[in-house]
């Protein structure tokens, strides 16, 4: 149909050795994205580095891949899952010729994404070189020996670094990629996408839940029936009293066993279950500012938009123009006058999140990375 634009093309690379679970889940997550009328946002080519022909799972079967190096050239997007045949790549940390010559295939400005050790041949190409980066967490170690230029962090799922993006391992090529659909088309895209494959469109914490460890010697009951309690309650104040009252612990058990099981601190976890559904109403509503900011426990238009710049980059009224079509103006645009924010909800645990931001209104939003300031904290759990 004239004047339709094509779908944004996602180009998977699979090597030999590749995890078939990983190779699943770009077509699972980008394919599975619709636009409003029900038309497909992404198209997922599926390519390795020779001719059309059968490459080796990491499984008892052969999978027939149907494009050559040559798709590369046409992506908008790269992705690369795990591989346990990267030979020179992992063991060395060099490109073998024929990778070489596929990745020179990719056109500059196309944006890459690896899950898992996938982001071993990035970086084998240079392409992590002062950045930041994430992998399994067996393999950072290995990960940060053979590439020292690369920023390996081995505690989040993912990190978004703009144009370049890696995952963990395993499910965390799931909650990259829902993320990039988030930074796409929106919360409720990716909400959408979230629901049809049975996961959640958020995890909680980083990799250092799954991380193996001595198990404490305390027992007692689970955060979780504060955290849903919370969320049902967004629009009052929820101080860290009140939460801890409610699973009967005291405020300082609450806390550790909360950081322990989330990887944040519950200010933290409350700041950004109310920037998560701030983004919702302002994608799915045209209520105004201030019946947005009531809603998610903000208390004021000024406090949303503090929120919305620490964490996206944009005011609200650019995120519901991106995002929802139409400008702020009347009621909707009175939040883009300025002046400081009153941090979290009133009397809420940890009091909120600090200001920020340089975008101004009509920027799309920038790049979130909350897994990777979420995950840090798990660290210290």
């Amino acid at each position: 149909m004239p004047g339709t634009p094509r779908p944004h093309r996602v180009v998977v690379l699979a090597l030999d050795g590749v995890l078939p679970f990983e190779l699943g889940i770009p077509q699972r997550i980008f394919g599975r994205a619709r636009d409003a009328s029900g038309a497909p946002l992404y198209e997922v080519v599926t390519c390795s580095t020779r001719p059309p022909g059968p490459v080796r799972a990491e499984a008892d079967f052969t999978i027939l891949v149907a494009h050559g190096p040559e798709a590369l050239a046409h992506a908008d997007t790269v992705l690369i899952p795990a591989s346990y045949e990267l030979g020179p790549v992992h063991e060395e940390g060099r490109l073998t010729p024929e990778l070489t010559a596929a990745l020179g295939l990719i056109r500059p400005g196309t944006r890459l994404m690896s899950i898992c050790t996938g982001g071993f041949v990035l970086a084998a190409a240079g392409l992590l070189d002062g950045r930041p980066a994430a992998t399994h967490w067996s393999s950072a170690d290995r990960f940060q020996r053979l590439f020292p230029r690369v920023a390996v962090d081995a505690d989040v799922l993912f990190v978004d670094d703009g144009d370049v993006l890696t995952s963990a391992g395993v499910a965390a090529g799931i909650d990259l990629c829902l993320h990039v659909v988030r930074r796409d088309h929106g919360a409720a895209v990716a909400a959408d996408v979230a629901r049809h494959t049975v996961v959640p469109p958020h995890r909680e914490g980083g990799q250092a839940q799954f991380i193996a460890r001595p198990v404490p010697a305390e027992h007692g009951d689970s955060t979780a029936r504060a955290r849903a309690w919370a969320l049902e309650r967004l629009r009052e104040p929820l101080p860290l009293h009140r939460l801890a009252a409610e699973v009967a612990m005291s405020v300082r058990t609450f806390t550790r066993r909360f950081r322990e099981e989330t990887g944040e601190s519950p200010g933290s976890w409350l700041t950004r279950q109310r920037v998560e559904h701030a983004r919702y109403l302002l994608e799915t509503t045209a209520l105004p500012m201030e019946r947005v900011a009531a809603h998610c426990g903000f208390g004021s238009a000024q406090s949303l938009r503090q929120h919305l710049r620490a964490t996206l980059g944009v005011t609200p009224t650019a995120y519901r123009r991106t995002f929802r079509g139409g400008g702020g103006g009347g009621r909707d645009g009175r939040e883009d006058a300025g002046g400081r924010g009153d941090g979290g909800g009133p009397g809420d645990a940890d009091g909120g999140g600090p200001a920020g931001g340089r975008a101004q209104a009509g920027e799309r939003p920038q790049p979130v990375d909350s897994a990777r300031a979420a995950s840090r904290q798990a660290a210290g759990a």
